[in-house]
C-alpha cells in the first residue's frame, strides 16, 4: 500500500491527448515496464502523463496475423464489476480492492467511448450488459449483493427487469426468470492494443523487444543500469511465475468462438448477455458479446491449470459452450463462425490470492559505514488478473503510479492492504462528459 494517495484527474495528472499531460525533463525519473500487454501499456500511458520516461521491454507485442495472439487480445473485455463472470475472485482483500479499481477503469473507459472519432480509434463502446438468472436474484445471497453494490456504484444506465428475457429472444426453457443491465465499456481488444501501442510511444515510450527470465528481483541492479532504470514495473501476466518467483501464478485457460454478427443469418445481437458460473443450473458460463459491429463472440470456458493450447471447434469443451449458447439464444443455431478467426483461446494469468499490486518485499541488506542496513527493491509488481485485466487496468496502474513514488523517495515497502476506507467517489465523474470537450483538457476527477 502506497504512503501517497494521488487518483487520476483528467487534465490534471492524466490525458487523453497523444502527448503526455506532463513533459519529462532530464532530471524525470525513469521506469522500465517489463511487459507489452495491456496491463503494462495502461501502467507506461498513466506513469507517462505524469512525466516520467517510460521503457516497455517485452518477448512479443500485439499481433494481426493467424498466429497466436496475446492474451491481452483473446479477452473477452466486458467490462464486469467484480467478481467477473468466470468467478475467479476468491480473495477478500483482492475483491474489495477490485470494486475501487473497476469504477476508476469504468469512468476512463466511458470517458473514451463519449468521443466518437476517439472511440472508433480505440475500439470502446458503451454497450447494454445483460446478466440473467434461473431464480429471483434474491435467491442468489451473492449475486443480490454484487446488483445491490451495482446499483450503487455509479454505472450509468442500471435497471432490474424481466422484459430484457423476451426483448433478446433468451428461450424461457432455459430457466432465465429475473435478470438486471447496465451500461458497460466493451472493447475491440485487437483494435484498441494497436492504439496502445501507438499511443504510448506518442506520448513519449521505448519500445524493446527482448526476452527476460529468471527472478527479475535476482538481476534488479543489471537491469535498472542496463536501461538506465529507477525503477522496475512487473506486469508480465503468467509469467510472474518466474519473474517474481510466484508459485501460486496458474493459467485459466479460455476461449470464445467467433461468429458473423452481420445481421444476415440471426438478428443482429446488440447487447451482452451473460450468465455466471455461479448462477448456471449446469455451473457452466454463458457468455455472449459483440466484440465489434461485425463479430460476436460466444463463450466461455474457466479452465485452471491447463497450459495447452490446442482446442478447436471440435473439441468437446467447445461444442457444449456452443451447444448452451444456442439453448439460450436460439437464434445463434444460424451463427456463421468467422473464416478468417473462428476460434480465440489464450490463458487468463491467475493467482490463488488474485491480484497483486505491491512493491516487492523482498530487501537486500546492504553495508552502509560498515554497519549492515536493509535496502529496499525498486521493483513493483501488478499482476495476477485473471480475466479481468481490461476491466481494472486503470486502477491498478492508478495505485502503480502511487507506488513509484514511493520507491523514488526510498520507503519501505509494505503488503498490499486495504485503507481504513476506500472512497470510490474521489474517482468519479461529477458530470456526464461533453463529447465536444475532448479535444482539449478536462478538469474531471476520475
Amino acid at each position: 500500500m502506497s504512503i501517497v494517495d494521488h487518483p487520476l484527474i483528467l487534465g490534471e495528472n492524466f490525458s487523453l491527448e497523444p502527448f503526455p499531460q506532463q513533459f519529462p525533463d532530464d532530471k524525470s525519473s525513469t521506469v522500465l515496464i517489463v511487459g507489452g500487454g495491456v496491463t503494462g501499456l495502461i501502467n507506461a500511458w498513466v506513469l507517462l502523463d505524469r512525466g516520467y520516461h517510460v521503457t516497455v521491454v517485452s518477448k512479443e507485442w500485439a499481433s494481426f496475423t493467424e498466429q497466436q495472439r496475446l492474451t491481452s487480445q483473446i479477452a473477452g473485455a466486458l467490462w464486469e464489476f467484480p467478481p467477473a463472470v468466470c468467478g475467479q475472485h476468491t480473495d477478500i482483500l483482492s475483491l474489495k480492492k477490485s470494486k475501487h479499481w473497476c469504477m476508476v477503469a469504468y469512468d476512463i473507459w466511458a470517458a473514451i467511448a463519449s468521443n466518437p472519432s476517439l472511440a472508433a480509434l480505440a475500439g470502446v463502446q458503451m454497450r447494454a450488459s445483460n446478466f440473467f438468472f434461473p431464480c429471483a436474484i434474491e435467491e442468489l445471497p451473492a449475486q443480490h449483493h454484487k446488483m445491490e453494490e451495482i446499483a450503487a456504484c455509479g454505472v450509468h444506465g442500471f435497471s432490474r427487469s424481466i422484459e430484457s428475457i423476451h426483448k433478446h429472444g433468451i428461450d424461457p426453457r432455459y430457466g432465465a426468470v429475473d435478470a438486471y443491465e447496465h451500461l458497460a465499456p466493451v472493447i475491440d481488444t485487437d483494435r484498441c492494443m494497436e492504439w496502445l501501442m501507438l499511443l504510448v510511444q506518442s506520448k513519449g515510450a521505448k519500445f524493446h523487444t527482448e526476452t527476460i527470465t529468471s527472478d527479475l528481483f535476482s538481476q534488479e541492479q543489471e537491469l535498472l543500469d542496463r536501461f538506465s532504470a529507477d525503477v522496475i514495473l512487473n506486469c508480465t501476466g503468467l509469467s510472474a511465475l518466474s519473474l517474481a518467483g510466484d508459485k501460486t501464478c496458474y493459467p485459466l485457460r479460455g476461449a470464445l468462438i467467433r461468429v458473423i454478427n452481420d445481421g444476415k443469418d440471426f438478428p443482429k445481437v446488440e447487447s451482452s448477455l451473460a450468465i455466471t458460473a455461479d448462477a448456471a443450473q449446469d455451473n457452466e458460463i454463458v457468455f455472449i458479446v459483440p466484440r465489434n459491429d461485425n463479430i460476436l463472440l460466444i463463450g466461455g470456458v474457466a479452465q485452471p491449470g491447463r497450459w495447452d493450447l490446442d482446442l478447436t471447434l471440435d473439441s468437446p469443451e467447445i461444442k457444449r459452450m456452443r451447444t448452451r449458447a444456442e439453448a439460450f439464444l436460439p437464434s445463434l443455431k444460424h451463427a456463421r463462425v468467422d473464416p478468417e478467426y473462428p476460434i480465440a483461446q489464450g490463458l487468463r494469468p491467475a493467482r490463488e490470492k488474485n491480484i497483486r499490486v505491491e512493491r516487492e518485499l523482498r530487501t537486500r541488506t546492504m553495508d552502509l559505514h560498515g554497519e549492515p542496513t536493509e535496502e529496499p527493491s525498486r521493483i513493483i509488481h501488478n499482476y495476477g488478473h485473471g480475466g479481468s485485466g481490461w476491466s481494472l487496468s486503470f486502477g491498478c496502474a492508478a495505485d502503480v503510479a502511487n507506488l513509484v513514488e514511493d520507491v523514488l523517495h526510498n520507503l519501505p515497502a509494505s503488503k498490499m492492504k486495504l485503507q481504513e476506507k476506500v472512497v470510490v467517489e474521489n474517482v468519479r465523474m461529477p458530470a456526464p462528459l461533453d463529447p465536444r470537450l475532448m479535444s482539449g483538457p478536462i478538469r474531471a476527477r476520475l
